[in-house]
């Protein structure tokens, strides 16, 4: 008499068996004291060299630690003193003052805009035309800072090339450096950091249907009509980003301002970097300082926490 063939697994078992697989690959895959062991060199540097610097400028802030006088010799907790001093310091709301118009001017307006701009002239133009573009772009974006800072000092300046291109048409010369240095300088980081917003628009824009333009012209909207109804509620996610992004870049542009004024003349191109760099270094007030620093790493976050706003709550996610 032949043995009764086994029973199929059901669907119950076949499921569990499932469970019991990934489980096993769950177990498998989980973090032990010898698999971290490999983590362990880049964990301390980690500490070393990020939550450590971070750690001993929040101590600094409230201290009076100096490169020179009583602060250097012993240094000694003050408190809220340093806020309390830059909160009462005129030269330090004039910088707060220069450092929005920078910010306004060069990354809300400038590089937003234009890049913007490029990157739609992008899509649209032929391939050659678009690669020549953004080649010239890009070259102004990857020039080290101090190169930059040079070649646009020299353009800016009273015998520089724009007062050259301005005779030409029969304009006065001027010394922006001197008569507008904030807005020469905004111009500069204009033309330094476009490049950024344009890749960040060139990308948002290839991925926009083209079927909906298609849609939105059959309907009799114009290009101004496209622009502003469907592509840029398309691009709203991608606006918020680079805005945010653009702002803390330009809240922290230090090297291309300094070479090309200095934060002169009398202070008035001297946005809060150079106010930070003037009273820790110059000044040798490192506690006081260190708390103007974190007031401009307060006024970022300020900053981005108001694109955030900006996205929808589904694109946040």
């Amino acid at each position: 008499m032949s043995a009764p063939m086994p029973a199929a697994p059901s669907a119950e078992d076949h499921a569990l068996q499932q469970r019991r697989r990934r489980n096993a690959k769950t177990i498998g895959n989980a973090l032990t004291w010898k698999r971290s062991v490999p983590m362990v060199p880049a964990a301390v540097l980690l500490l070393l060299f990020m939550a450590g610097p971070i750690v001993y400028s929040l101590y600094l802030a409230f201290t009076d630690a100096a490169i020179r006088g009583e602060g250097a010799d012993e240094t000694s907790f003050v408190g809220f003193d340093n806020f309390v001093d830059a909160f009462t310091d005129e030269q330090f709301w004039n910088s707060v003052g220069l450092t929005l118009i920078f910010t306004l001017i060069s990354a809300i307006i400038g590089q937003n805009l234009l890049g913007l701009f490029l990157a739609l002239l992008i899509e649209k133009s032929h391939r050659l035309v678009s690669r020549i573009i953004t080649g010239i772009i890009v070259a102004a974006w990857i020039l080290p800072e101090v190169v930059a800072g040079y070649l646009l000092y020299t353009f800016f300046s009273e015998e520089g090339s724009l007062n050259a291109i301005l005779g030409v048409f029969g304009i006065p010369p001027t010394d922006l450096l001197f008569t507008l240095p904030i807005v020469a300088v905004a111009f500069a980081n204009i033309w330094r950091g476009t490049a950024f917003s344009m890749l960040v628009y060139s990308a948002a824009l290839s991925s926009v249907p083209s079927d909906v333009h298609e849609s939105a012209a059959m309907d009799g909207a114009g290009p101004l009509r496209r622009l502003w109804s469907v592509t840029i509620p398309l691009l709203r996610q991608a606006i918020a980003t680079n805005l945010m992004l653009i702002t803390l870049q330009t809240l922290s542009v230090f090297g291309l301002i300094f070479i090309m004024t200095g934060g002169g003349p009398a202070q008035q191109s001297q946005t809060l970097p150079l106010y930070m760099y003037e009273q820790a270094f110059s000044f040798g007030q490192l506690g006081y300082g260190t708390a103007v620093a974190l007031l401009l790493l307060l006024i970022g976050a300020a900053a981005s926490l108001l694109y955030l706003k900006l996205l929808p709550e589904e694109e946040k996610r």
